[in-house]
Parts: structure tokens; C-alpha cells; sequence
């Protein structure tokens, strides 16, 4: 028997299962089946006493689809294959639960990377201050800032440029505009009225407000409001005219004669208003003879208001519109504002901000009489203010971030820093100052010589034609006669174009383009005084504008 038991392990594999290990170690002679024993391809009832679990009553084993793992083995679901309920496991397998999970940002409890630290856990950490965590001048910091931006901020607000519930100063040409409207829109009388002034006298803001406060008086009616430098060309008016009543486009004559017909025709009263109406001026003034002459035809329904700077513009381009009887338009003039109006209207926008004004009476007091004496643009005025605001809110914003309050205290006055007359003068030097000075010395020499015979040439052609407009194609011909008088070499309109292209880019001259060239009006942004202070240290300056032209 001794010898017999090595001969028969040798033949026998290695055992899968613990059941066949169970066989393989019975004797030999109960090694073949038995009659009474169950096949050995169904499952053992012997083997289930070796699963260190027990089974629940009722379930059937699991042992004959899935091999249990070793418990070294046994990680996640595979785990639980043959438990019917979850075992508490060791803190170990516990963290291997959490390592897919993604960190999320304000979770301090979950970094892995921490290092541990010598001092108290978390759990038996005291009471957490503002002072603890470095935050303790967080909140000062933070009301210092809001105040300091809250009153420049709101200051920057009420000084905008755009339409008021109120225009000071401008009641009278206000009610005059309310009562051309109703005379005319509401009464169903045709007409036309001419609004002239400078710029930011307040001719668009007053025409604006009053046809917002007569909305429901003008409900009946067609409203129109063309800006004319949105025009590629003056003979562009009609087909913007005839899209906005919905009739077919149609070019040349038959698109005038189709808007003639509409305008005369039965149906509510049509308001047009062309702002810039000066950019309508052609060859020959057609298109504004025309525009003027169909609220006189009979059976008219339309009203026209036109806006331009000009004054004279009705008397110099459309001189035979007086040959009739009531021919001409009706005329509104809006002078530009003067010391006591731009100050009333600076200290009323101003007088909307809480708390402490945000400037000073002596530098408001200077912007007014500065602004006034130049060119009565409220504006400008209010541009200048605003400049300033932002002047002194830089000043205090980087004061602030390198030197903070001590303690973290908010200051007393809601108003860090007041503007004061020196911001507001370096604001109005920059603006209206000599910019013909290229800074220091040598002003003389700061702009070349052509640009110098092409200022003095505008100066002579305005003078000349008592207008402050000019084409470029009467400028570049004045230019031509200087020149040629001085015996100094000239260029030819394509460069004449480049040097007021760069006096444009300086803020001396205001260029107006055209679709021909020789039509673009060119106009001076600075008073001739200034100019011709800064131009008459040369010689040759002085003698240019001595002798005029011919």
C-alpha cells in the first residue's frame, strides 16, 4: 500500500476545485462512482461546508457561475460575489473606495496630497476667525474700494451726453419746435422749418425730447428721421425716403416723381426729419431745392425739419426759395451756451450725486467760462468734466493699492479726492490747448511747411468765402495760388488729401468725405485766433497771411 499511494498521486492533475480534492485523497477502492453518490458534474452538497460564509435559506449557490477569489484577491463588486449582504470592511479597503473619486475645489478634507502636520487635526481644531485665516483686513479693503467707486461711478453717470429728461436753458426754442408740431403735424397744415446752431447747442437733443414728450400727439402720423451723413451722396435722401413708406426702390427721376405723387396723395400727414441737412448741398442744390419746395404743392401732406450748423445756409443755397410768397422755411436759431447756462447745467447733472459734490465750485466755475469762451458746447463741457472724474479716479485707485489706510478703517468722507481747478485745466489744455505745438521748443518747427502754407491757405479761403467750410477742391486751388506767389513747390490734390488727412489726426482740422474728392469739406476745429497765434512766429507764415489772396 505504501508503494502503491505514490503511483497513484503521480497520475492525478492538480485539483481545481476543493470537492475533487476531496476524491482524489479517498481510498482506491472507493475511487470509481458510486450508485448512491451524486454525478460528479453536478454540484457537491459536501463542498458547500467549505464556503466561509453561510448561505442564505432559500438562494441557490452562485458557486457554479462565478470561482470566488482568494480574500487577498477580492477588490470592489468582486468582493460581494457570493454575499448576499455587504460585510463591514477594514478602514483600509475603505479608502480604496474613494480613490476614483474626483476632487472638487472647496473640499478640504479630501486632499491626498496634504502633508500631515505635527499641530491639532481638524476635528479638534478651535473655532476658525477672519483674523486666523488672513482675512482680516479682507472686508475693509473691499468697503474702501466701493466707496471710492461708487460717487466717481455715479458722477461719470449723470455727466453723459446723451438726451435729458430736461434742457436747461432751452425752453424758448423748445416751445417753439412743440408749437411748429402741432400747428403743422396735428392741424394737417404742410411746412418746413430750418433749426440752425453750432454744434452742441442742443438743436438734436431739443428736437428728440419734444418728439418723445408729443409721442401720443403724433400717433396719426408717419415719422421719418434721416441722419444725412449716413448718405453716400445727396441724391441718396429719396431712396431712404421712399423705403421707409414702403414704396418700391427706384432710381434717378422716376423714384423723385413716385415720392411727389405718395407726399400729395390722400392719407396721413408724413414728418421728415434730415439732421445734417447740410450734407445734402449739391451742384446746382437740387436735392434740397426739391426737398424745400413739396410741402408748398398743392394737395402736400409733408412736414420738413432740417437740422445744420450753419446759419446763412437758407439765404447762400436756396436764395430763390424767397422769390415766393412764404417760400422760405420757417427759421429757429440756437446760440451757443453761455458762462451762467453751462454752469447751471454742470451743477444740476452734478447735483444728482449723493453726499459730497465730486468737484470743486472753482473748477466747475473754469470749465464753464473756458468752455464758453470757445464754443459754448455743452458737450464739451460735460466731456471735460467726466475727463476729469476719471483723472482723479485713477489718482486714488492707485493711491489706494500702494497705500492703504492703516487698521483697514474706510475714510470719513465718501469723496477720497475732490477734482480740483488743476485736473480740470490739464483736461482743458489737452483739449482746446495749442495743439499746433509739438511741446517745448522749437514750436515754430513742429509741423512741416506744407502743412503750414496749407493752414494758412484755409484760413485765407474762409475769410474769403465767409464760410468755415470749404472743399478740398477750392483749398487745394488757394493752396496752388500761395504757393506759386511764394515761389514754393505745391502737390497735387491726392497729397493735399494725405497732409489734412494727418492735420485731422492732430485735432486741427475736421475732414467731411464726399464720393468726388473735390467735394469733401474740409473746416478748422480750433478758433482762427489760436491758429494764427501759433502760425505768425515765422516769417514766411506772417508774410502768407499779410498779403491774402488775389
Amino acid at each position: 500500500m505504501a508503494s502503491s499511494s505514490p503511483q497513484h498521486q503521480s497520475t492525478i492533475g492538480f485539483p481545481r476545485r476543493r470537492s475533487a480534492r476531496r476524491l482524489a485523497t479517498a481510498p482506491p477502492g472507493k475511487s470509481g462512482p458510486d450508485p448512491g453518490s451524486p454525478d460528479p458534474g453536478s454540484p457537491d452538497p459536501t463542498a458547500l461546508r467549505l464556503s466561509p460564509y453561510p448561505r442564505a435559506p432559500g438562494t441557490r449557490s452562485a458557486r457554479t457561475k462565478v470561482l470566488p477569489l482568494s480574500p487577498c484577491k477580492r477588490l470592489g463588486d468582486d468582493n460581494l460575489c457570493n454575499v448576499p449582504h455587504a460585510l463591514p470592511s477594514s478602514p483600509a479597503k475603505r479608502s480604496k473606495e474613494n480613490q476614483g473619486r474626483r476632487l472638487l475645489f472647496g473640499d478640504p478634507l479630501t486632499s491626498p496630497e496634504k502633508p500631515s502636520s505635527p499641530g491639532p487635526s481638524p476635528r479638534h481644531r478651535g473655532q476658525e476667525t477672519p483674523r486666523s485665516l488672513g482675512l482680516g483686513r479682507q472686508p475693509a479693503r473691499t468697503r474702501l474700494f466701493r466707496q471710492e467707486g461708487t460717487c466717481y461711478q455715479q458722477a461719470k453717470r449723470v455727466l453723459h451726453v446723451a438726451v435729458p429728461d430736461r434742457l436747461y436753458a432751452r425752453e424758448k426754442e423748445t416751445g417753439i419746435i412743440r408749437q411748429f408740431l402741432r400747428e403743422h403735424v396735428c392741424g394737417h397744415q404742410p411746412g418746413s422749418l430750418y433749426v440752425s446752431g453750432a454744434p452742441g447747442t442742443g438743436k438734436t437733443a431739443c428736437l428728440s425730447r419734444v418728439l418723445l414728450d408729443c409721442k401720443d400727439e403724433l400717433t396719426g402720423s408717419k415719422t421719418i428721421i434721416l441722419n444725412c451723413m449716413s448718405l453716400s451722396s445727396p441724391q441718396g435722401v429719396f431712396p431712404a425716403m421712399a423705403q421707409q413708406l414702403g414704396l418700391p426702390a427706384a432710381a434717378g427721376r422716376e423714384g423723385v416723381r413716385r415720392l411727389e405723387k405718395q407726399l400729395t396723395a390722400q392719407g396721413p400727414m408724413v414728418l421728415l426729419v434730415l439732421d445734417e441737412l447740410d450734407q445734402l448741398e449739391s451742384k446746382g442744390q437740387d436735392v434740397l431745392y426739391t426737398l424745400f419746395e413739396w410741402p408748398r404743392l398743392p394737395g402736400s401732406r409733408l412736414v420738413l425739419v432740417g437740422l445744420a450748423n450753419a446759419l446763412d445756409l437758407t439765404d447762400r443755397s436756396l436764395a430763390r426759395l424767397g422769390a415766393r410768397p412764404a417760400g422760405s422755411p420757417q427759421l429757429l436759431h440756437f446760440p451757443p451756451y453761455t458762462r451762467e447756462q453751462l454752469t447751471a447745467i454742470l451743477q444740476e447733472r452734478l447735483g444728482q450725486v449723493a453726499g459730497d459734490p465730486v468737484l470743486d465750485a472753482a473748477a466747475l466755475q473754469f470749465c464753464a467760462r473756458k468752455v464758453s469762451a470757445v464754443s459754448g458746447d455743452a458737450r464739451k463741457a460735460l466731456d471735460v468734466c467726466r475727463r476729469a472724474v476719471e483723472v482723479v479716479e485713477l489718482e486714488v485707485r492707485s493711491q489706494t493699492l500702494l497705500k492703504p489706510l492703516p487698521g483697514g478703517d474706510s475714510p470719513a468722507s465718501p469723496v477720497p479726492k475732490r477734482v480740483g481747478l488743476l485736473h480740470v485745466s490739464r483736461v482743458i489744455s489737452e483739449v482746446f490747448g495749442d495743439r499746433l505745438a509739438g511741446g517745448g521748443r522749437g514750436t515754430q518747427d513742429a509741423f512741416p511747411l506744407q502743412q503750414k502754407v496749407l493752414l494758412c491757405s484755409l484760413l485765407l479761403l474762409a475769410r474769403h468765402l465767409r464760410s468755415p467750410e470749404v472743399t478740398l477742391g477750392k483749398l487745394h486751388d488757394a493752396y496752388g495760388q500761395v504757393c506759386r506767389r511764394q515761389q514754393l513747390p505745391a502737390v497735387d490734390q491726392a497729397e493735399c488729401l494725405s497732409l489734412i488727412t494727418l492735420l485731422e489726426s492732430r485735432g486741427v482740422l475736421e475732414l467731411k468725405k464726399a464720393k468726388e474728392a473735390r467735394l469733401a469739406k474740409v473746416s478748422l476745429k480750433m478758433e482762427e485766433a489760436a491758429v494764427e497765434h501759433a502760425l505768425q512766429d515765422a516769417a514766411l507764415v506772417g508774410s502768407i497771411l499779410a498779403q491774402g489772396l488775389r
